[in-house]
């Protein structure tokens, strides 16, 4: 009898597994895949690791002569930049097998389902190998952490040839650039993947059903992310309602129409027509929830996701919890699993008893967002939008301070001008939230994402000593504009 077992084995499963076992609990875990999930294999690590090599290959090409380096004869080859982004994928996979090994965590390798059981009697868990052997354990708690997959249409008849998904183009054996490619998706992972491949050199056509692009982003992010696509040559067609797409003899071509026609006028309305070597349909994320078993226990689903207590984790089956992408949270992110793999692991062993570690409730005040496009975006909090309407309703003003990379010391150093970082604030100087969009974004909103986390006000931020020269002195002194007390932007000091 385990303590807890958990089911999948991505950021939020392995590292709540590696959690209880801290606190002394015997722990678990069926992974039918890879250990580290979509993340460590076929998402965010290989991704970065990519973008790193495409980015480094971008400021040599731009950069390096302003910086007084003159180079010739630069050769790159994706294949090579391919295998040492699989050796960084495996390096880390094997490392957390190795940290699951040494915290003395089972791990079982096979595709999980719930049989039977109750938080009295515990929970049977059967796994069933790629043999067909079919396996049971016993668990006083469980935590379903399955994930989720790239969204499937039929129409869109995805081959994995030439029409593929993200999964395709971030695996392993992807080493052969093509000379054109169609996103279909202007989301977070679309727009990422078209900045990543246009600097590698594929001409990038972009179809987005939206009227924008990142359409959760404050507009001045986004004007600045469009001037940037726009110059690297990728085109660019928002509203744009794909119909279908197929394989012709020398690639794929792909039907749209106008997303917002009206519908007594669909007939007689233009059809676009896009081709290139091959398509990625880029169109969001579904969750692994089938033949989970969770039926046996009455555990019904919500559009496909796993309805949980947004406080605890825990599903409507006490000893039964769902962390990151598969429960009904809406928050879809790496860190967010992990955050929520260990409210489940406290709540969970804290029931038990016997542990030294008490139950908790979730805190989604302070989620950091991060957009690793070429420039990264970071936010944490309200967009500019929501936060004046908030403060509209209830009758006060919104502050802002704003500043630049452009101004910055360590930013003209580095040849890096652009991009900037605003921070909100109420007028009781609480950070509503920040966004950020330039070198390092991501880094520097977790300055910000602290101090919501913890009432830090703006005015605190700028009276805590930052390091000279860096570039998290865009914090300091986007923090001192709110009050218009900045020393590298002329603002009116704000009584």
């Amino acid at each position: 009898m385990y303590d807890l077992i958990i089911i999948g084995a991505g950021p939020g499963g392995y590292q709540a597994a590696i959690r209880a076992s801290q606190f002394g609990a015997e722990v678990a875990i069926i992974e039918r895949e890879n250990l580290g999930g979509t993340c460590s294999n076929l998402g965010c690590i290989p991704a970065k690791s990519l973008l790193y090599s495409a980015t480094f290959l971008e400021d040599i090409k731009e950069k390096s002569e302003e910086l007084g380096i003159h180079l010739s004869g630069i050769e790159f080859k994706f294949d090579e930049a391919v295998d040492r982004k699989n050796k960084v994928v495996k390096d880390l996979r094997d490392g957390i097998e190795t940290l699951l090994e040494k915290r003395k965590v089972d791990v079982f390798r096979g595709f999980g389902r719930v049989e039977s059981g109750n938080i009295q009697d515990g929970f049977w868990i059967s796994y069933l190998e790629a043999g067909g052997e079919k396996n049971k354990i016993q668990g006083k708690r469980l935590i379903i952490a399955t994930g989720s997959s790239p969204a499937f249409i039929p129409e869109f008849n995805i081959d994995h040839e030439k029409i593929l998904n993200s999964d395709d183009i971030l695996s392993s054996d992807f080493k052969s650039l093509p000379k054109s490619m169609i996103i279909i998706g202007g989301g977070i992972i679309g727009t990422e993947m078209a900045f990543l491949l246009s600097l590698f050199g594929v001409k990038v056509t972009m179809l987005e059903y939206l009227p924008t692009i990142l359409a959760t982003e404050d507009k001045n992010i986004i004007k600045l992310l469009l001037k940037k696509l726009v110059k690297m040559g990728i085109e660019i067609k928002t509203g744009q309602n794909v119909l279908k797409i197929e394989r012709i003899e020398n690639g794929v071509r792909v039907l749209s129409r106008d997303t917002f026609t009206p519908q007594n006028e669909e007939i007689a309305s233009e059809i676009h027509e896009f081709k290139a070597d091959i398509c990625l349909v880029s169109i969001g994320r579904t969750q692994n929830s089938k033949n989970l078993g969770l039926e046996n226990l009455g555990i019904s689903l919500k559009r496909k996701t796993v309805p949980v207590n947004h406080d605890t984790m825990e599903t409507s089956i006490p000893g039964i919890y769902a962390i990151g992408d598969i429960n009904d949270t809406g928050m879809m992110f790496a860190h967010v699993a992990t955050y929520e793999g260990f409210i489940a692991v406290a709540n969970a062993l804290s029931s038990i008893g016997g542990f030294e570690i008490e139950s908790t409730k979730t805190d989604y005040s302070s989620v950091p967002y991060t957009i690793f496009t070429h420039p990264e975006i970071g936010s944490v909090g309200l967009r500019e939008k929501a936060a004046k309407l908030m403060m509209k309703e209830i009758g006060t003003k919104l502050h802002k301070g704003t500043f630049h990379f452009s101004s910055l010391g360590k930013g003209r150093c580095m040849n890096i001008e652009e991009g900037f970082l605003s921070i909100l604030t109420d007028s009781d100087d609480r950070i509503l939230g920040a966004t950020c969009i330039g070198f390092s974004a991501a880094e520097l909103i977790a300055e910000i994402t602290l101090a919501m986390k913890y009432g830090i006000t703006a005015k605190q931020i700028g009276e805590t000593i930052h390091s000279h020269p860096t570039i998290s002195e865009m914090v300091y002194e986007a923090a001192e504009d709110v009050h218009g007390m900045s020393i590298h932007k002329f603002n009116r000091r704000r009584k």
